[in-house]
């Protein structure tokens, strides 16, 4: 670089930082300037394509460097099915670590308009692969995907981004892997669950991938006292098709924690409550459960065979939990879930994806929702101790739905098997409804059921889907938050948990409509401000146990100008420094980073430290010459 340039390159890093500092809503792309470490980057105009394989097994994909409009890309050709493509392993030894986000990044196209998906692969701690799509590329020409999060724990393992879609060619080019920015969350604010103890549980769900970076799990020690598992103990992630084909017991389904074993290690080591979810559902339990022998193509069982699949399931499930996790407590579970249309009346018999998820194969081999009395006997006899029973359904508000929730509930309190009525609450702020008035009165009337309420998977979108959102979407957002928490606490007698579906923004199955409580730099928003605000705020609590405090730094330690800690001193230990001047909650430098920032011969850090860094980045001053005398 020039020198004659340096001003200039300052100046423009300057207000981009100060720019970053100030935005209410951030995204990876904006926090990671100057970009984290790039673990692989190719454009593959070298021909070389061996970080990549093909997934295995009988994928027939051929992988190989071709041109393809006057570029070089990595071409995946032979492909015979649609799940065959290139992978690319994170787990690798000596490529990306555990408890770590990745942003993935790459351009994409297809044959003759094939589409293309980008998904995460991973295995669980029994060997159960799982998988997650990233992202779709649409048609022949090329699509940019940018910054797609991954991350992965440290018990789990062949850790895969992958390609797939169609059979026709595939081609990848610009493909990147780099670390992802690194937050801290802001300890200085009130815990939701010590603020909301004298009414009721404030609870949060996350995913195995979800939860892996550090600061995740931080803030749902900080501010949640109930975890909710998103998948995870759901019966497509527990049942075990071929290990229930090779039992050869028709009637006894085999199932595993294995998929589950991330969140519920973490619960038990922090001692936080589960809320188990879901053991019966028309969505995401696989068809062959309902078919003979297990197999995909058999025949649809009788009634009295699924009774007894049902039943010991159910109690293979509980079964695991009580003798792998005696230590947990499961207070709460979902027993059936979504089993009535917004009329009130049973869903449509079929089988799981055919003509859409909302037809279900529970009636289609019962012809109606008789089966839901024998989940909560069965769920009664085999569940832990202490933990409640609950029907649970989302459009909670509509009237038919609403009368037939609270006949269930009144029918199942007096046969002794349900505990409550989960109210899903997952809210459109656009759509006028359910405004909290409304939910108020849904509130009485469910009270009439004489059962235990809870709000189990809250949110609140502020906009359609592809649209950018204003401040004042964000600050209805934030009275409707606090007018539906008002009306909770106004039931607190009969409400026991108010459970948000996800941690940050960017972690929703909604992720367009910014509907949580925190920015995906794990920052709070106004939302969250809203709901604390003018109640007591009790003494903080301490969310890990106290530990000694850590070593100072030694001189070996000390490498000025880099306060990023990364080995190097370059533009992005500047925006480091320019981050924790405009912000040092939301962007902290402690320790020997603290050290290495100070480098203008000045006390304390401002942005005149950014400028010596640039500086040293500029070689117009030597790092050896850091800290600069006064």
């Amino acid at each position: 670089m020039k020198g004659k340039n340096i001003n200039k390159v300052i100046a423009g890093t300057l207000s981009a930082a100060m720019a970053l500092a100030a935005a209410p809503v951030v995204t990876a792309a904006d926090t990671a300037v100057g970009g984290g470490a790039i673990i692989y980057s190719s454009d593959f105009e070298d021909g070389d394509v061996s970080a990549f394989t093909n997934r295995g097994g009988d994928d027939t994909t051929v992988l190989s460097a071709e041109e393809i409009d006057g570029n070089t890309v990595l071409c995946a050709d032979g492909r015979t099915k649609e799940w065959n493509g290139p992978a690319f392993r994170l787990d690798q030894e000596g490529r990306c670590e555990a408890g770590t986000q990745y942003l993935v990044s790459a351009k994409v196209k297809g044959k003759y308009y094939t589409n293309c998906t980008i998904s995460y692969q991973y295995s669980d701690a029994g060997g159960e692969p799982h998988y997650v799509n990233l992202a779709t590329a649409n048609g022949s020409d090329w699509s940019t995907v940018k910054d797609l999060k991954v991350s992965f724990s440290e018990d789990v393992s062949d850790v895969y981004v992958y390609f797939e879609g169609g059979s026709d060619a595939i081609y990848i080019d610009d493909f990147e892997i780099k670390e992802g920015p690194k937050y801290s969350i802001q300890q200085d604010i009130p815990s939701l669950k010590d603020v909301y103890s004298p009414y009721f549980r404030i609870g949060t769900a996350t995913t195995t991938m979800e939860l892996s970076p550090k600061s995740t799990k931080d803030l749902v020690k900080k501010h949640f006292n109930s975890i909710t598992l998103g998948n995870e103990l759901k019966p497509d992630a527990l049942l075990q098709q071929k290990a229930c084909q090779e039992e050869g017991d028709n009637v006894n389904p085999v199932i595993s924690l294995a998929s589950a074993r991330t969140i519920l290690n973490f619960a038990r080591d922090n001692k936080i409550p589960v809320r188990g979810h879901v053991l019966v559902w028309h969505s995401q339990t696989p068809d062959w459960f309902f078919k003979e022998n297990f197999e995909d193509e058999g025949d649809w069982v009788s009634e009295e065979i699924m009774l007894q699949r049902m039943e010991n399931y159910i109690k293979n499930v509980f079964t695991a939990v009580k003798e792998e996790y005696p230590d947990v407590d499961f207070y709460a579970w979902d027993v059936v879930n979504e089993a009535f249309t917004d009329e009130g009346k049973p869903r449509e018999p079929g089988q799981q994806g055919q003509n859409g998820s909302g037809q279900s194969a529970w009636v289609k081999v019962f012809g109606d929702n008789s089966f839901i009395p024998y989940a909560f006997k069965f769920a009664r006899r085999y569940a832990p101790e202490g933990c409640k029973l609950y029907y649970n359904d989302y459009n909670e508000w509509s009237q038919g739905k609403m009368n037939a929730m609270i006949d269930l509930a009144k029918k199942l309190k007096a046969e002794g098997t349900l505990d409550g009525l989960g109210l899903q609450c997952h809210c459109d702020i656009p759509s006028i409804w359910p405004q909290a008035f409304q939910y108020d009165k849904m509130l009485t009337a469910m009270e009439e059921a004489g059962v235990d309420l809870q709000v189990t998977e809250m949110d609140a979108t502020i906009c359609q889907k592809g649209n950018t959102p204003s401040e004042s979407d964000f600050e209805k957002q934030a009275q409707f938050y606090k007018d539906m928490l008002d009306v909770f606490k106004k039931h607190k007698d009969s409400i026991s948990a108010v459970v948000f579906w996800g941690t940050t923004d960017d972690h929703s199955w909604r992720d367009w409509g910014y509907p949580l409580l925190f920015n995906e730099d794990y920052s709070a928003k106004s939302c969250f401000t809203s709901i604390i605000d003018g109640m007591e705020i009790p003494e903080p609590q301490p969310t890990e146990p106290p530990t000694e405090a850590p070593p100072r730094p030694t001189a070996s330690d000390v490498y000025y100008g880099d306060a990023n800690l990364d080995g190097k001193v370059n533009v992005s230990d500047a925006v480091a420094v320019l981050q924790f001047a405009a912000n040092k909650t939301k962007y902290p430098l402690e320790g020997t980073a603290l050290i290495n920032a100070d480098v203008d011969g000045e006390e304390g850090i401002t942005g005149s430290d950014a400028i010596v860094i640039q500086q040293v980045d500029a070689s117009l001053i030597k790092q050896a010459d850091l800290p600069l005398k006064k």
